[in-house]
């Protein structure tokens, strides 16, 4: 078993990836592009809220030893196989979710913006097509500081994208990593993903910037819960109206496909695999016994859906 440091170290190394469109060069030609959806944006409701899936893009990487910590390569494109998936690369897709409730607006995780690959930066095309523009946005909940959900808070000119939102942050998240303390301790292949932590989130303006603790609520029916391992901070966001619900999981399980059908997996941006596991164990099966709404920032579109159990894991089946 891989020792935990040498672990932390890993899942640093793959969050300081994430800052940059660098980590995805590795995409080979021979192996195509994503299929986007379209239309890029989807609306359901939970009771009287309105929530709308805004696809961001997708990315399509090789499929390496590297990305399944802890898990012969084998095992991992025999369980692709299972599911009549590709067992060459993996599909990632990048999904925000707009929550409407009682006519306040509130967008969790951002996307890339014009900062990513060039099978990402989708959101503002999708959010309009759905018929919202970003200066409508009044706040933004981020889940946790990887690039992918950070990033589009900014453009490349340095302009905010939703100049008028609130920026609500898990207070632990935070604290990690504007921790000069963390950031001298990190290996150096994690400086990357400070730094651009920094460079997102520390120059909000102070009176944009709220941090909250996991299990606060955040608005009318949508409340935060303590989801530690992807990262020190994580938090995933529960929307509840009318006897209805829907649990939004972040990073959670990364691919649902393997990480939702084998919870004990740890995906290479994992920063504290068990703790991850932990906390992807019990997620999941809460979401199983309330017989909730679920999705994930990189479930497959509309990244909305139901959970069952499956042998050892648990199988996503998207809304249709």
């Amino acid at each position: 078993m891989m020792h935990r440091r040498h672990f932390l170290s890993a899942g640093l190394a793959g969050t300081a990836a994430l800052t940059l469109s660098s980590v995805w060069s590795q995409s080979a030609p021979s192996l195509g592009e994503p299929v986007l959806p379209e239309p890029g944006f989807r609306k359901f409701k939970v009771g009287d809220i309105e929530l709308i899936a805004l696809n961001d893009g997708a990315l399509r990487r090789p499929l390496g030893e590297e990305f399944v910590r802890n898990a012969p390569i084998e095992q991992v494109k025999a369980l692709l196989a299972s599911q009549g998936l590709a067992t060459d690369y993996v599909d990632i897709p990048f999904t925000p979710v707009l929550v409407i409730s009682q006519g306040v607006k509130y967008l969790i995780d951002t996307g890339f913006a014009d900062n990513g690959p060039p099978t990402t930066g989708r959101l503002l095309a999708n959010l309009a097509a759905a018929g919202h523009a970003p200066e409508q946005i009044d706040h933004v909940i981020l889940s946790h500081y990887h690039g992918d959900h950070i990033n589009g808070l900014r453009n490349k000119a340095g302009q905010w994208v939703f100049p008028k939102a609130k920026v609500h942050v898990p207070a632990p998240e935070h604290a990690y990593w504007m921790s000069d303390e963390k950031m001298d301790a990190a290996p150096p292949a994690a400086q990357a993903a400070f730094d651009n932590a920094r460079r997102v989130i520390g120059s909000l303006p102070a009176d944009k910037l709220v941090t909250f603790e996991p299990g606060a609520a955040l608005g009318p029916g949508i409340t935060s819960q303590a989801a530690y391992g992807h990262t020190p901070g994580m938090s995933v966001f529960k929307v509840s109206s009318q006897g209805q619900s829907y649990l939004y999981l972040a990073d959670v399980t990364n691919v649902p496909s393997l990480f939702a059908r084998a919870p004990d997996w740890a995906v290479a941006f994992d920063m504290d695999p068990e703790m991850a596991r932990q906390t992807r164990r019990r997620l999941l099966a809460q979401a199983v016994q309330e017989r909730t709404l679920l999705g994930g920032f990189h479930f497959p579109f509309p990244a909305v859906g139901t959970l069952a159990k499956v042998d050892n894991g648990y199988g996503f089946t998207a809304l249709a």
